[in-house]
């Protein structure tokens, strides 16, 4: 069974240093977004990039335990970032357990899915590195 990669503190630069014209104030973006104000559910709430003039999508996603989307593949890869909890992720012909802290990488056009393994809530972010998400469903 293959493992998810795990988290190490890394140093990094200050998120927007002064004077950086790709700050987000530069682009007219002032105010940070609140989670609850993304459209979506209780279980996944879904950030479009193309409607923020973003390059990249996500979903920040909640799932009780048992719960998990159906097979389905992106024409991009796609990031997990296990916040809280734990899952087992299908990948193509591979199964693997995550755990909060721990990243799973799905390649582009790589059947997937998951379910939350755990006794708790699931919690973890869903990167699609594109301004608009495209999934083929696949059951």
């Amino acid at each position: 069974m293959a493992r998810a990669v795990t988290l190490h503190r890394m140093p990094h630069p200050p998120l927007r240093p002064t004077g950086d014209p790709a700050s987000l104030a530069s682009h007219g973006m002032t105010e940070p977004l609140q989670i609850t104000d993304l459209p979506g559910s209780e279980r996944a709430r879904r950030f479009e990039g193309k409607d923020h003039d973003a390059t990249a999508s996500f979903f920040v996603n909640t799932h009780a335990p048992g719960e998990g989307p159906s097979l389905h593949r992106h024409p991009y890869e796609e990031i997990f970032i296990l916040l809280k909890g734990g899952a087992t992720f299908r990948r193509g012909d591979d199964t693997l357990e995550a755990q909060a802290g721990e990243i799973v990488i799905v390649p582009a056009g790589t059947l997937h899915g998951f379910v939350n393994s755990g006794d708790e809530r699931l919690l973890f972010v869903s990167i699609h590195p594109a301004p608009e998400m495209q999934q083929e469903n696949l059951e």
